[in-house]
């Protein structure tokens, strides 16, 4: 008789790159989301509190609902430790706060084409980043190569008037970036706490924790979050939602996944962001420098994740 155990939904190839695509789609979603957000809400280009309130209440609500995510699949949410809620706390400070205080702030002062392209340098800095702080994943040809390509790509959106002028706004292009770094480095803090503490409630924690500062510092700061429409909030829905849905459903395929096969779903992300941005905020995608520049950021991310023959 066959005992064999079934494969679980989740490590079943199709329904693995379907799930992973549609994440990185979502995630991809986000850019031209929060500017379409600042309009409804009617947030001012140099309202940064009111912009940290948005972002707050969109994570705030994200971790509650991961947070019952996890209930529902009777997963212990409450049972941790002082210094489990104290490593927590500092994640959710770091790569939920201050990472996207710079990243919503950025995305005010670029376009959604850049930030989204910006953006994918925090696959870069992981990779760096890894290099100096774990002995088993130390830099090799592939992964240097990518490194290049990827931020040749990020180099080349930046030119203006036929590539003879660079262009690079530090409010905005700058920040991003920085947001880039921030959460690679938060990302490194996670894969150690996710060792103890598994994935879901870790995520639940950290967006919840993090986005309860978010809105206490803006409203402390002088921020505001007025209703005008329905429609508003339903993009803070929406992107409360992609954040849930993406999360939980990324932890689920890396639970039964090899990361290599996973990972470089990645490039969907920029690729959604460039083509979502030009779709729904009327932004210009047809200069030939932003197909260039997909290419080479996708390029390269392809080959930081490309196994050794």
């Amino acid at each position: 008789m066959d005992t064999a155990l079934p494969t679980p939904v989740f490590a079943r190839r199709n329904v693995a790159y379907a799930c992973a695509t549609l994440c990185c789609l979502l995630w991809g979603s986000s850019y031209p989301a929060i500017k379409s957000g600042y309009e409804l809400f009617q947030i001012a280009t140099d309202d940064i509190p009111s912009k940290v309130v948005f972002a707050g209440y969109r994570f705030l609500f994200a971790g509650a609902l991961l947070l019952l995510f996890a209930l529902a699949q009777r997963k212990p949410i409450g049972r941790l430790t002082p210094t489990q809620f104290g490593q927590l706390t500092i994640l959710g400070l770091t790569q939920t706060s201050l990472q996207y205080t710079f990243f919503y702030i950025g995305l005010a002062y670029t376009t959604g084409v850049n930030g989204s392209i910006m953006n994918a340098t925090g696959t870069f800095f992981s990779v760096l980043l890894a290099h100096f702080i774990y002995h088993n994943d130390k830099l090799s040809y592939n992964k240097t190569l990518g490194c290049v390509l990827g931020f040749a790509g990020v180099m080349l959106v930046n030119f203006h008037s036929g590539l003879s002028e660079f262009q690079f706004v530090w409010k905005g292009d700058g920040f991003v970036v920085l947001a880039a770094f921030i959460l690679s480095a938060a990302t490194l803090y996670g894969k150690r706490i996710s060792q103890t503490v598994d994935p879901t409630v870790m995520t639940g924690w950290q967006l919840g924790i993090g986005g309860a500062a978010l809105v206490a510092g803006g409203y402390a700061t002088g921020g505001a979050l007025e209703v005008h429409s329905m429609k508003a909030v339903a993009v803070l829905g929406y992107l409360t939602l992609l954040s849930s849905v993406a999360f939980a459903l990324w932890s689920a395929l890396l639970k039964v996944n090899r990361v290599s096969m996973i990972a470089p779903f990645n490039f969907v992300i920029p690729v959604a962001g460039t083509v979502l941005s030009a779709i729904f905020l009327g932004e210009n995608i047809l200069d030939i420098k932003y197909a260039i520049a997909l290419v080479l950021v996708c390029s390269g991310i392809w080959w930081v994740n490309k196994r050794r023959a």
